[in-house]
């Protein structure tokens, strides 16, 4: 019987396989079961209908910057608690810990394609993405280096967290200070990419996020303020299909370009090398 073996054999009875746990993984879209590796791969988009599962900051930096170098600053600036927030401080060690970052965006000079470039990038995993005061000030530090050394500036955000609520108005503030900073590096005609992932939400969104000379959407990603069922409980109306994805918002003129993953670097390249003439 397929139960049990012989002891002479050295199988003891009623031994069962398992499958190690994370080994297949099921897309959230289409419900297809993809081999962990072969998502790997594909750059975590599913092979069947081209869902683009969420990436982790480090894994943007290996497919987009020249050998995945970079020179970071102000890596070691952390937020403080101004208003004594419950549990913000257990949230943010646990966030910073599983990261490996101090906070929740990596700023730095590198390189894409051979061109410079000051790039910035925010992940979901630590508190949704969200910009506290020490995200804000590290992109506006990014704005200007890129302003003074004349080069382009690249942001890629995952910032479903909007504006940080455990730093109140502070927060807030920084909306204002990032589109601030951006304003004088158009001026400069400085240009500035914006590359949105899923999720990127309220106050990012309705700040540097949006304000791209060129902004770049993967598919399907949600894009807006506040999210479609929040808005639907308001307006007391049915939303349209697709309402706040990367589709919608490309037909409604606020995205310039839906890109897959795995063409994103060398479309990067491209767009820099216009920029360079």
């Amino acid at each position: 019987m397929a139960w049990f073996k012989k002891e002479k054999r050295g199988i003891t009875s009623e031994e069962k396989r398992s499958v190690p746990d994370g080994l297949w993984i099921k897309c959230d879209d289409c419900g297809e079961i993809i081999y962990r590796k072969e998502l790997d791969k594909n750059l975590w988009v599913c092979p069947k209908c081209q869902h683009h599962f969420r990436f982790g900051y480090r894994q943007y930096l290996e497919i987009l910057l020249d050998d995945g170098k970079l020179q970071e600053f102000n890596a070691n600036l952390s937020a403080s608690d101004p208003l004594n927030f419950p549990e913000y401080k257990a949230k943010y060690k646990k966030a910073s810990e599983k990261l490996n970052i101090k906070e929740g965006t990596v700023t730095a000079e590198t390189t894409i394609g051979g061109y410079p470039v000051v790039f910035a990038i925010t992940d979901f995993e630590f508190m949704g993405g969200s910009m506290g005061s020490v995200v804000g000030e590290k992109i506006s530090q990014a704005i200007k280096l890129a302003l003074e050394k004349r080069i382009p500036l690249i942001i890629l955000t995952a910032s479903g967290g909007g504006a940080r609520m455990q730093e109140g108005i502070l927060s807030l503030m920084q909306m204002a200070k990032t589109s601030a900073r951006l304003a004088e590096l158009a001026k400069a005609g400085v240009p500035y990419i914006g590359i949105l992932t899923d999720p990127t939400m309220a106050g990012v969104m309705a700040s540097f996020a949006s304000l791209g000379d060129i902004i770049i959407a993967e598919p399907k990603a949600l894009l807006g303020f506040t999210g479609p069922r929040v808005i639907e409980q308001t307006v007391k109306q049915t939303l349209p299909p697709g309402f706040q994805r990367s589709e919608f918002l490309l037909e409604h003129g606020m995205v310039d370009l839906i890109l897959d993953r795995r063409n994103l670097r060398e479309t990067l390249i491209n767009i820099l090398k216009f920029f360079s003439k």
